[in-house]
C-alpha cells in the first residue's frame, strides 16, 4: 500500500485556505477521518510485524527509525485532518448564530451526515437551554454602544429609583 505523507491532507488545507472565512465548502469525502486513518492504522500494524518478525538487530533497528518517521508522518497528518474538522466546527458555529435552529438547503448540502447531526443536536440543546431560561441569546449578538439609557418623562414625578 503507498504511504500518501500528507497528500491527501494538504488538500484539505488547500481548500480551507481558498475558502472564505465563515463559509463552507462541500464535505470532502477523500480526506475523512475513518477512512485515511483506517489505512494508516493497517500500515503500522504490518511494520509492526514486520519488524517482530526480523531477528537480526541491525536489521531491527532500520525498521524501528522507519517505523518511527512513519508514526511522526501520521502524526502530522492527523493534525492536519483535526485542522480541518476543527474549522469547519468552528463555521458551523458561528452559522449557527447566524441562522438559529434551521440551516439554509444551499449550506446542508455541503455537510457530512455527522456535521448535520452535531448542528441539530446543537440547536436543540440551545433551544432548550433558552427555554429554561427564558432568554432569547440570538436577539441581538452586537453589544450596546452606551450601557446608559435614556428615559423621557411625560409628567414630573419625582425621583424614581429603579432595581
Amino acid at each position: 500500500m503507498k504511504c500518501l505523507c500528507g497528500a491527501v491532507e494538504s488538500v484539505g488545507l488547500k481548500e480551507l485556505a481558498s475558502s472564505e472565512p465563515g463559509q463552507l465548502s462541500a464535505f470532502n469525502v477523500s480526506i475523512t477521518i475513518s477512512s485515511i486513518c483506517g489505512m494508516k492504522i493497517e500500515e503500522v500494524k504490518k511494520l509492526d510485524n514486520q519488524v517482530l518478525e526480523e531477528s537480526e538487530k541491525a536489521l531491527l533497528k532500520a525498521h524501528n527509525l522507519g517505523a518511527l518517521i512513519h508514526h511522526l508522518s501520521l502524526l502530522c497528518n492527523k493534525r492536519c485532518l483535526m485542522a480541518y474538522v476543527y474549522n469547519r466546527a468552528e463555521t458551523m458555529q458561528s452559522l449557527g448564530w447566524a441562522v438559529e435552529r434551521v440551516l439554509p438547503e444551499e449550506i446542508e448540502e455541503k455537510l457530512s451526515a455527522s456535521e448535520k447531526e452535531y448542528f441539530k443536536k446543537r440547536a436543540t440543546s440551545l433551544q432548550s437551554c433558552m427555554s429554561e431560561l427564558d432568554l432569547d441569546l440570538a436577539v441581538d449578538m452586537v453589544p450596546p454602544k452606551d450601557p446608559y439609557i435614556k428615559v423621557r418623562a411625560l409628567a414630573d414625578i419625582g425621583n424614581v429609583t429603579a432595581q
